[in-house]
């Protein structure tokens, strides 16, 4: 008997292979589709099933192939910076996600856990964040029973938050993001993979909405301090107004692989974190965990 795989789009990113191994290690056959498929550290040798197929959420065909004897989906393919082409918020936040999803239906899939993130907005100034909002409403409108999840900026090992912070410290002058004041819950990425297996198993997260936020809530000049305290570091912390930071993004956006963008500018200029009314990790039954609790162990690598 074939096994009914989940499949996981995006399972060799910095969430994906997380979510591939907190599914196998509830026991699931984890198939692991990607443009470029490669099995994420220490699964290669489990005892349950496992397999890497190619696919690319552009191409039907090979999103079709992907979901061959899979009752279940998850969509972890993240894009942060556009670098043209094929390669833009717009078609794989918006136009991949709805083809996936809408093979899914058609394939009878009947689960479909979506990655999302927290503060989607269609009249947002950034073109990231209207993007995955309006690839949210595509998604429920083929795969009205989909899961979405809205994480928080991911940290972890080798993340994208913490080691970027590690490298400011550095300087001998930290520029904040205006005064520094924008809150953030960051989450712990592990928890988050914990969380799709959930939504996975769970018949209550059927077409509902989780935004899930970190154990602790911060100012970004609060997560500086944290983390110049590890190093053993004393730096001034210098406010830069929004203004110059979107002037700075503007120039930086003319450089090959830009530092810096103006989404990601956008996106300092407003909280990031969990909504009072919204579902967050205690419906599903975690217990997220805080940086201070894990940032030796994410700066040790």
């Amino acid at each position: 008997m074939k096994p009914q795989w989940i499949t996981v789009f995006g399972g060799t990113g910095f969430l994906g292979r997380r979510i591939v191994r907190a599914l196998l290690d509830a026991g699931y056959p984890v198939r692991i589709a990607a443009r470029h498929p490669t099995p994420p550290p220490g699964i290669d040798d489990r005892a349950v099933s496992v397999e890497w197929v190619r696919a690319d959420l552009h191409d039907a065909a090979s999103v079709g192939k992907a979901l061959d004897d899979a009752r279940g989906v998850v969509n972890a393919v993240s894009l942060y910076v556009e670098s043209g082409g094929r390669n833009t918020f717009e078609a794989v936040h918006v136009d991949g996600a709805e083809r996936l999803a809408e093979t899914a239906r058609e394939r009878g899939i009947e689960r479909l856990v979506h990655i999302s993130g927290i503060g989607v907005d269609t009249e947002s100034d950034s073109t990231y964040v209207r993007a995955r909002a309006r690839g949210e409403n595509r998604v429920w409108a083929v795969f009205p029973q989909a899961t979405i999840l809205r994480p928080s900026v991911l940290f972890g090992p080798e993340d994208a938050l913490l080691t970027a912070l590690s490298r400011i410290t550095l300087m001998p002058v930290i520029p904040l993001f205006g005064a520094g004041n924008t809150r953030l819950q960051p989450v712990y990425v592990e928890d988050v993979a914990r969380a799709v297996h959930q939504a996975m198993a769970r018949d209550d997260a059927r077409g509902q909405i989780f935004e899930l936020g970190g154990g602790t809530l911060y100012r970004y000049r609060e997560l500086v301090r944290m983390v110049l305290r590890h190093h053993g570091r004393r730096r001034l912390l210098v406010p830069v107004p929004f203004l110059v930071w979107r002037g700075l993004a503007s120039l930086a956006s003319l450089l090959p692989g830009a530092p810096l963008t103006r989404d990601q500018v956008i996106l300092m200029e407003q909280d990031n974190r969990v909504g009072d009314d919204a579902r967050g990790f205690e419906s599903l039954g975690i217990e997220p965990r805080s940086v201070e609790d894990l940032l030796e162990a994410c700066l040790a690598s």
